[in-house]
C-alpha cells in the first residue's frame, strides 16, 4: 500500500480567494425493493441491531406479554372441569370442582417454584429445550422442544377460539362466524408482533390489566354477596346445557376415580403457560433474571386467586356449561353476580370484553416464545436456518409467520371449537414440564451449587407431579384427540433429526475441505468464456466485465441453435465492434445448451492446468409477469457446470428498465481540486430510524470535507472492517462513514482492536492521505462514542 502523506505547503499558503474545491462524494443509495417499502408502510421503519437492548420489557409490560396465556386459562379451566363432571354426577359436580381446583393449584405452586430455580440456573434463557439439551442431550431436547412448539401452536388456536366464544356469549348473532373471527384474531396478533416486541407489549398490556381488574371486581362483589347470603343459585336444567347426571353415593358421590382424573386433566389447561417467562428471560430489562422471577411469582399468584375464586363462585351459583360452548360459565357467573339494570349490564359487558380480549391476546404468549424457541432449534441445526434471522423490527419474523399459518390450519381442522382443541392442548406442555424439571434435578445433582438440596427437592417434586399429570392427560384424553399429539411429536422429532443430519453433513464437508481448498496451488492459466445469445447491452456488459479479469484466454461463445439467428449475430459482430474479441460459434444439434456448455468447459479443463470462468449474461425483469415470458436458460447452464472442478460460473445481470443499470458504467470519479481522483466509499443512507443518530463531536468535519495532506477530525460509524488472514500483513483496515461519505482507517501492526466492530461510533483524528482513489488515515488517534437513545 502506497499512501501519500506529504504536507502540501503550497495549498496551506493559498489565499482565501483560491479555496480548494470540495470533493463531491459519489454516494450510492441502492433502491429499496417493493417488499421493503411495503414493510416500512405496514410495520414502521426498520430497527437497527444495536437497538435490540432497548426493545427489552419492564415487569408490567412483560407480565402482559408473557403471562396472558397463563392468566387467561382461568376464564375456561373451571368450565372444562364441570363439562366432564356434570353429565355424570349432576349437581354433585359443584361440590367436586373446588377440591379439583385446589389440587391443580398445588401443581401450579410447585411449577412456579421449579421455574424460579430454572431461571436462576439459566438466566440467559431457561426453557425446557435449553435445560433438557444441557442435561440430557440433543434427542430428549428435541422431544421437549417439539412438544412445546406444538403446544404453542395449540395455545394460539385455543385462545382465539375461546375468545371468540366469549364474544359470542355477549353477542349471540356472531356465533355462526366463530371460525372467520378466530382467523381474523390470529392475523391481528401476528401483525402486532411483527411490529416489534415493545410495540406488541404496548398493544397488549391494556387488555391484560383490563381483564384482571374485571375479574377482581367480579370476585370481590361475588364473594361479598356469597358471605352476605344474597348470591342466587341457578338451575342446571336450562335448554342447551350439557345433559345432567345423577348424584351417587360414596366419597366421590358416584364419580369414578377415572372420571375425577379426567376432570383434573381437563382443568390442567389452567397451569399451561408457566414456562413462557423462563423461555423469554432475554426479553426482560436488566437484571433480566431477577425481573423474570418477580414477574413469574406475580403471574402465579394472580392466576391462583382468579382460578380459585371463579371455581368457588361457580360451585355456589351452579353455572353449568352449554353444549354449544356459549354462553360460557364465566359469563353466567358475571350475569348472576351483577344482576340486571344499567350498572349491572355495564359491568357484565365489561367482563365479557375483558374476557374476550385476554383470551384472544393469550395467543400473544405463543407469539412471544414460539419464534425464540424455534430459533434455538435452528441454531442447533434442527430446524430451517431462516428461523434464526431477526426481521424488519428485530423480531423473528419467519417464526411469527410460521406460527400464524400453523394456527390457522389447526382452527380450520377443528372448526374453532374449544372442546375439540382442549384434548390436544395439555400433552405438549406437560411433556416439556416433565423434561425441564427432571433436567433441573440432574443439574442440581451435577453442579451441587449452594442450597442445591432445596432445589433438588423442588424440581424433583415438580418433575414427578408433571409426569403424573402427563400420564393422566394421555390416558383420559387419548380417545378425545390426544392420540394425535402422541403420534405427531415422535414423527416431528424423527424429521428434525433427519434435517440435523443433513445440516451436520454439509457443515462437516465444507469445514473439512476448506483448508485444502484455500491452500491448493493456483492453476497456471485462467480462461474466461462469455456465453453470447445475441449482441445486446447485456452481452456487452458481460464482455466488459470479462476484460477486467485480464485472463490468459478470453472467448465469446455462441451456441448455434438457429442458423438464421446465428448469421444475424455474426454480421452484427463484424459490423458493430468487438474487433479484438473473436466470436466462437459452436454447434449444438440437439439444442441442449447446458450439455453443450459442459462439453465446452470440459475441453478447456482437459490440460489440468486451467481455471475456467464462465460468464452468463442474464436479463433481470422488474415485474413477475415479465419473468414468466422468458426462459431460465442461464439457471440450467449454471446447474450443469456447478459440479465440475475448477469451473466457475458467474451470472452477470442486466436490469431491464432500470436507469441505474444504464448509468452504472458511466459514474464519474470526482476531482478534489489537486488533480487527484477521490471516490467516496458508499455510505449508508441517512435513515435515523435504521441507525441511531451520532452527533458530530466538537471540531469534527464531515468526511466530504476531508482533504489529502490535511489533519482532520471526523465523527462517524465503522461501516466495514477488513479481516486479514493469519499469515498476512498485521494491519487492521476499517471504513468510517457518515452521511456524506467514507474514509479508510489503517492501523499498522494490529490485527484487531477491542470495540472496533461494524456499527461502532467513533471519533478519529489524523493526517489524511491517498491510496489510489481512496482517502486514508494511517494510525489515527481514536475514541469510541455511544449515541443516546430516546
Amino acid at each position: 500500500m502506497s499512501i501519500d502523506f506529504r504536507t502540501d505547503t503550497a495549498t496551506r499558503a493559498a489565499p482565501p480567494s483560491a479555496p480548494v474545491a470540495p470533493a463531491a462524494p459519489a454516494v450510492v443509495t441502492p433502491p429499496d425493493p417493493m417488499g421493503h417499502r411495503v414493510k416500512n408502510r405496514l410495520l414502521g421503519k426498520p430497527l437497527a441491531t444495536e437497538q435490540l437492548a432497548h426493545e427489552r420489557l419492564g415487569k408490567p409490560t412483560a407480565l402482559a406479554v408473557f403471562a396472558s396465556d397463563n392468566l387467561s386459562s382461568s376464564a375456561y379451566a373451571t368450565e372444562e372441569i364441570l363439562r366432564v363432571l356434570v353429565p355424570v354426577i349432576g349437581v354433585a359436580a359443584f361440590a367436586m370442582v373446588v377440591p379439583i381446583t385446589i389440587a391443580l393449584l398445588v401443581v401450579l405452586a410447585f411449577l412456579i417454584l421449579s421455574y424460579l430455580q430454572t431461571i436462576k440456573a439459566y438466566p440467559s434463557a431457561g426453557g425446557a429445550y435449553i435445560v433438557t439439551r444441557d442435561n440430557f442431550g440433543l434427542l430428549p431436547a428435541q422431544v421437549a422442544g417439539v412438544a412445546l412448539l406444538t403446544d404453542y401452536i395449540l395455545t394460539v388456536a385455543v385462545s382465539v377460539a375461546a375468545g371468540t366464544a366469549a364474544l359470542g356469549s355477549a353477542f349471540p348473532a356472531l356465533s355462526p362466524y366463530a371460525l372467520e373471527i378466530s382467523i381474523g384474531f390470529v392475523v391481528l396478533i401476528a401483525y402486532g408482533n411483527l411490529r416489534g416486541v415493545r410495540e406488541s407489549g404496548r398493544l397488549f398490556a391494556a387488555p391484560t390489566y383490563f381483564f384482571i381488574v374485571n375479574v377482581v371486581v367480579l370476585l370481590g362483589l361475588g364473594l361479598w354477596k356469597l358471605s352476605a347470603g344474597t348470591l342466587p343459585m341457578e338451575s342446571i336444567h336450562k335448554h342447551g346445557m350439557v345433559p345432567t347426571g345423577s348424584v351417587g353415593a360414596g366419597l366421590l358421590m358416584g364419580a369414578s376415580v377415572y372420571l375425577v382424573l379426567k376432570a383434573f386433566a381437563s382443568g390442567g389447561a389452567a397451569v399451561t403457560g408457566v414456562e413462557a417467562i423462563s423461555n423469554g428471560v432475554p426479553a426482560f430489562k436488566e437484571p433480566s433474571w431477577k425481573n423474570a422471577r418477580i414477574t413469574l411469582v406475580i403471574m402465579g399468584s394472580t392466576l391462583g386467586v382468579m382460578f380459585l375464586g371463579l371455581s368457588i363462585l361457580a360451585a355456589h351459583t351452579h353455572a353449568s356449561p352449554y353444549e354449544s360452548g356459549t354462553p360460557t360459565v364465566i359469563s353466567q357467573i358475571g350475569r348472576i353476580v351483577y344482576g340486571g339494570g344499567a350498572f349491572g349490564n355495564v359491568l357484565f359487558y365489561g367482563l365479557q370484553a375483558g374476557t374476550m380480549l385476554i383470551l384472544v391476546l393469550a395467543a400473544n404468549t405463543s407469539f412471544a416464545d414460539f419464534p425464540r424457541l424455534a430459533s434455538f432449534h435452528a441454531e442447533d441445526n434442527f430446524m430451517p436456518r431462516q428461523l434464526t434471522k431477526r426481521g424488519h423490527r428485530l423480531v423473528f419474523s419467519n417464526g411469527i409467520i410460521f406460527l400464524s399459518v400453523a394456527s390457522v390450519v389447526v382452527l380450520l381442522a377443528t372448526n374453532a371449537e374449544v372442546s375439540r382443541l382442549i384434548p390436544l392442548y395439555a400433552i405438549g406442555v406437560f411433556t416439556s414440564f416433565t423434561l425441564s424439571q427432571a433436567g433441573m434435578a440432574k443439574h442440581h445433582l451435577t453442579h451441587r451449587e449452594p442450597h442445591w438440596h432445596y432445589g433438588l427437592f423442588v424440581n424433583g417434586v415438580g418433575a414427578a407431579l408433571s409426569l403424573l399429570v402427563l400420564i393422566v392427560v394421555a390416558v383420559t384424553k387419548f380417545a378425545g384427540g390426544a392420540w394425535v399429539i402422541l403420534i405427531f411429536v415422535p414423527v416431528m422429532v424423527a424429521l428434525l433429526m433427519r434435517l440435523n443430519r443433513q445440516y451436520e453433513a454439509e457443515a462437516e464437508e465444507l469445514e473439512h475441505d476448506a483448508p485444502a481448498a484455500a491452500q491448493a496451488p493456483v492453476m497456471r492459466r485462467h480462461a474466461v468464456v462469455v456465453l453470447v445469445d445475441r449482441l445486446d447491452v447485456a452481452a456487452a456488459r458481460a464482455i466488459q466485465y470479462a476484460r477486467a479479469f485480464h485472463p490468459d484466454d478470453l472467448r465469446a461463445v455462441h451456441f448455434d441453435l438457429d442458423p438464421i439467428k446465428t448469421d444475424d449475430l455474426i454480421r452484427a459482430w463484424q459490423t458493430l465492434g468487438f474487433a479484438r474479441l473473436p466470436l466462437d460459434v459452436v454447434e449444438c444439434p440437439d439444442r441442449r445448451i447446458a450439455r453443450a456448455a459442459a462439453e465446452l468447459v470440459a475441453t478447456a479443463l482437459a490440460d489440468g492446468e486451467t481455471e475456467v470462468s464462465v460468464l452468463v449474461p442474464r436479463r433481470q425483469y422488474r415485474h413477475v409477469w415479465h419473468r414468466m415470458l422468458h426462459d431460465r436458460t442461464a439457471d440450467a447452464i449454471t446447474e450443469a457446470l456447478a459440479g465440475m472442478p475448477h469451473s466457475n460460473v458467474t451470472i452477470v445481470p442486466y436490469h431491464l428498465g432500470s436507469p441505474r443499470a444504464r448509468d452504472a458504467a458511466e459514474t464519474p470519479i470526482h476531482s478534489n481540486g489537486n488533480g487527484h481522483g477521490v471516490a467516496s466509499v458508499t455510505a449508508p443512507p441517512k435513515d435515523v430510524t435504521t441507525r441511531t443518530a451520532l452527533p458530530r463531536a466538537p471540531g469534527s468535519v464531515p468526511v466530504a470535507e476531508a482533504r489529502s495532506r490535511r489533519r482532520v477530525n471526523v465523527t462517524g460509524r465503522i461501516h466495514s472492517v477488513r479481516v486479514q488472514p493469519h499469515g498476512g500483513v498485521a494491519s487492521l483496515e476499517c471504513t468510517l462513514a457518515d452521511d456524506t461519505g467514507g474514509i479508510v482507517l489503517v492501523f499498522l501492526g494490529r490485527r484487531s482492536i477491542p470495540g472496533m466492530v461494524v456499527g461502532a461510533g467513533i471519533v478519529v483524528e489524523g493526517m489524511v492521505g491517498e491510496d489510489g482513489v481512496r482517502l486514508v488515515m494511517l494510525n489515527p488517534v481514536y475514541q469510541f462514542v455511544v449515541a443516546e437513545h430516546h
